[in-house]
């Protein structure tokens, strides 16, 4: 009987979301994964070599071969990166949105690695989505991630208007994100758009010293100016 092949396996590994002490967010586990694999699928590879040493500053860089996933990306391309888990080599998956596969391309890969029989083992680390969740004091019991909203203004008002009713109708946190240099355009459509008794969460640069996490109704937020320019944001709406 032919024995079956000895593939690597594909850890997804967690990065910090913006600069920080890697280890003031990060489990000591992503630290030893990063001495033991060369191999990484990344979405950037100037930013993923800059987390790789902040981790593990012993590492040597000319050992790494990187794998570029980005929205540029073609499919086709997907079977060259996961080569080496074929060969029984180990690789990690990084991403720019902090948790690998979630709001982030990698997920095409981890989707792959499923299909050929490649273990995925993700790894404990900081999520955006979550962690915004975790402090907005909305419904953790049922909520939805919808990620961009669309960019058309009338279609962005219908969108909002829609996951406002369905947060009154299922009593679900409706969670999304904008690109951050939109943060701002985005929020002033919010306010337009959702009734003054519904709530709000803004969660900007989680994990950061400039941390900003506030729950408040949408008429309490018209009188606040916070500015969320080029700051990553999660934004969470509910109708009660």
């Amino acid at each position: 009987m032919k024995p079956a092949p000895l593939f690597g396996k594909l850890y997804l590994i967690p990065t910090t979301m913006g600069d920080c002490d890697p280890m003031d967010v990060l489990p000591q586990t992503i630290k030893r994964c990063v001495e033991l694999i060369d191999y990484y699928v990344v979405e950037n590879d100037k930013t993923a070599r800059k987390s790789i040493k902040l981790t593990n500053p012993e590492k040597k860089q000319s050992e790494l071969k990187l794998f570029v996933l980005n929205k540029y990306t073609e499919p086709k391309d997907h079977q060259e990166f996961i080569k080496p888990l074929l060969e029984g080599k180990s690789m990690g998956l990084m991403s720019e949105a902090g948790c690998p596969g979630v709001a982030d391309p990698g997920a095409a890969i981890v989707k792959l690695a499923h299909d050929k029989g490649i273990q995925v083992i993700p790894l404990v680390g900081p999520s955006s989505i979550l962690l915004a969740m975790m402090a907005s004091g909305m419904n953790g019991q049922s909520f939805t991630f919808n990620g961009y909203l669309p960019i058309d203004k009338g279609e962005k008002k219908t969108a909002l208007k829609n996951l406002e009713k369905l947060s009154l109708d299922k009593n679900q946190s409706q969670i999304f994100i904008e690109t951050p240099y939109r943060n701002n355009k985005m929020l002033e459509d919010i306010l337009q758009a959702i009734n003054p008794e519904t709530y709000l969460c803004i969660a900007t640069d989680i994990t950061l010293p400039t941390e900003y996490i506030k729950t408040k109704r949408a008429s309490a937020w018209k009188k606040e100016t916070v500015d969320l320019h080029n700051r990553p944001t999660i934004f969470i709406i509910h109708k009660m």
